[in-house]
C-alpha cells in the first residue's frame, strides 16, 4: 500500500522533533501535527522558562552578595512584566528555531490536533492522511486534585504568565516543580509557603540530599510545611483565597499554585479507533524498542511515562528515527546513570544511584560526604552550605552514585555523568587532580569514608 507519509509524528516537543527531522534527514517522508506550540513543554511552560525566571530569582543573592566584594547598590527593584515579557519574547524566538529546524529538514508541518482514525490513519481538522509508521509524542499535562476551588489554583501552565507577582503563595507539592517554583517565588519577593502531605519533598532522591536541601531551604526563610494538605479552596471578598487543610488550619494566600503531578496527555487523540493499550498507571504501553500494541504506532516521551526529562525524549526520538530508517546505527537508549538537576534554590545536581538506592540492590556501601561554605561566601555573612556526596561499592571500588547541592550542581554533575557511564572508580577520582580553587575539586579530594 502507498502510504502518504513513511511516519506521522503527533506532538512538536522534544522527543517529536528530534524523531522527525532525523527519518527526514534519513530520507523519510515525514509529516508533523501540533495543536499548541512548537517545542513542546520543555520550550514553552517548562524547564526553558522557567530556568530563565530561576536566574532572575538568583540576582537577590547576587545583589546580597555583593557588599562582601565592595560593591555599594542602590535598593534594587524588581519588575514582575519586564522578566515576563522577556521570557515571552525569547519563547517566541525558540518557536521560530524549532518551525525551521522542521522545515528545512523537509518536514510537513501541520499545525492543528491529530486524532487517529485507525493504526495507518490520522485526521487533522478533518483532512485525513496516511502513513506506515505513526508516533505519538504528545507529552504530559499538570493535574491538579479534584477538590472544591480546584479552578481556583493554578498550574506551571499557568505561572509563566501571571500578570503580577502574587504577593502571597501557597505551592502544594513534593516534587521538583514545587521545589523549583517555591524558591522561584521567595526569590523575586513573594511570601512562599511549602505544602507537601508526605514527610519530606523530593522522594526518590537522596537522603542527604534531601535533608541538607531542607536545611537550606529553611535558611532562606521558606515556609515548609509537611505532612500538610490542602482539602478545600474558597474565594474571599478581597479576592484573596483561603484554603482549609485538612488538619482544620486556614491560610490565606494570592495565589495557589499545585505541582502535584502530571498525566499522559492523551485527550482526544483517538486511541480507542486503535489496538494501542494503557499500562496501569494510564501511559502508554510499549516495549523497548517504543512499539505500542498496535505494530504500527510507536510512542516516545513523557506520554509512555519512564524518564519524563527532555534530554530523555529525544535520546528516544532519535532512538526511533534511527531503527526504523536507519538500522545501522540504531542503539538502545541508556536508562542508567541519568544526571539530574533540579534547579531549587540552592540546586541539586545527581546522577547514579542514592545511597538508600544502593542498599536495596545489594551493594557493601561507602559513603564519602562533605558539606562546606563556598569560597564565595567567605566575604559574606550568608551561611548556606555545600553538599556533596559519593556512594562507592565497597567490593569492586565503582562508584556508582555522585550528589550535589550547592552553586553550580547541574554544570558540576554533568561531567560526572560522563565518568560514572564509564564505570568510574574511586581510586580514579582519588587520582584526578582536582581544578582548584573550585567547589568541584570536592568530588576528586574526598578521601576519608563517611559512614
Amino acid at each position: 500500500m502507498a502510504y502518504d507519509f513513511d511516519l506521522f509524528v503527533i506532538g512538536a516537543g522534544s522527543g517529536g522533533v528530534r524523531a522527525a527531522r532525523f527519518a527526514a534527514g534519513f530520507g523519510a517522508k515525514v509529516a508533523v501535527a501540533e495543536s499548541r506550540y512548537l517545542g513542546g513543554t520543555c520550550v514553552n511552560v517548562g524547564c526553558v522558562p522557567k530556568k530563565l525566571l530561576v536566574y532572575g530569582a538568583h540576582v537577590a543573592d547576587e545583589l546580597e552578595q555583593a557588599a562582601g566584594f565592595g560593591w555599594t547598590l542602590e535598593e534594587g527593584h524588581f519588575d514582575w512584566g519586564t522578566l515576563i515579557a522577556n521570557k515571552n519574547r525569547e519563547i517566541e524566538r525558540l518557536n521560530g528555531i524549532y518551525r525551521n529546524l522542521l522545515v528545512n529538514s523537509g518536514v510537513t508541518l501541520l499545525q492543528g490536533h491529530a486524532r487517529l482514525t485507525g493504526a495507518n490513519e490520522v485526521e487533522v481538522d478533518g483532512q485525513r492522511y496516511t502513513a506506515e509508521h505513526i508516533l505519538i509524542a504528545t507529552g504530559g499535562w499538570p493535574q491538579v486534585p479534584d477538590i472544591p476551588g480546584k479552578e481556583l489554583a493554578i498550574t506551571s501552565n499557568e505561572a509563566f504568565y501571571l500578570k503580577d507577582l502574587p504577593r502571597r503563595v501557597l505551592v502544594v507539592g513534593g516534587g521538583y516543580i514545587a521545589v523549583e517554583f517555591a524558591g522561584i517565588f521567595q526569590g523575586l519577593g513573594a511570601d512562599t509557603t511549602l505544602l507537601y502531605r508526605g514527610d519530606l519533598f523530593l522522594r526518590g532522591f537522596d537522603g542527604s540530599v534531601r535533608t541538607h536541601l531542607k536545611e537550606e531551604l529553611e535558611k532562606r526563610g521558606l515556609n515548609l510545611q509537611f505532612n500538610a494538605d490542602i482539602q478545600r479552596i474558597d474565594k474571599q471578598e478581597d479576592g484573596s483565597l483561603k484554603a482549609t487543610l485538612k488538619d482544620g488550619r486556614e491560610l490565606v494566600a494570592d495565589c495557589v499554585f499545585y505541582a502535584t503531578g502530571r498525566r499522559p496527555m492523551l485527550d482526544n487523540l483517538g486511541l480507542e479507533n486503535t489496538g494501542v493499550e494503557l499500562d496501569a498507571r494510564g501511559y502508554i504501553r510499549v516495549d523497548e524498542q517504543y512499539q505500542t500494541t498496535a505494530p504500527s504506532i510507536l510512542a516516545i516521551g513523557d506520554v509512555i511515562g519512564r524518564v519524563q526529562l527532555t534530554p530523555v525524549a529525544l535520546a528516544e526520538g532519535m532512538a526511533v528515527a534511527r531503527r526504523l530508517f536507519k538500522t545501522e546505527q540504531y542503539r538502545r537508549v541508556d536508562y542508567q546513570n541519568i544526571p539530574t538537576a533540579v534547579f531549587s534554590q540552592p540546586p541539586i545536581g545527581t546522577v547514579g544511584l542514592t545511597e538508600e538506592q544502593a542498599l536495596e540492590a545489594g551493594h557493601k556501601v561507602q559513603v564519602f560526604e562533605s558539606r562546606f561554605r563556598a569560597m564565595k561566601l567567605t566575604l559574606t555573612d550568608i551561611q548556606e552550605k555545600t553538599l556533596m556526596k559519593l556512594v562507592v561499592d565497597a567490593e569492586t571500588d565503582k562508584v556508582l552514585g555522585c550528589h550535589m547541592v550547592g552553586p553550580d550542581a547541574g554544570e558540576i554533575i554533568q561531567g560526572l555523568g560522563i565518568a560514572l557511564k564509564a564505570g568510574a572508580t574511586k581510586q580514579q577520582f582519588d587520582e584526578t587532580i582536582g581544578v582548584h580553587p573550585t567547589a568541584a575539586e570536592e568530588f576528586v579530594t574526598m578521601r576519608t569514608v563517611t559512614r
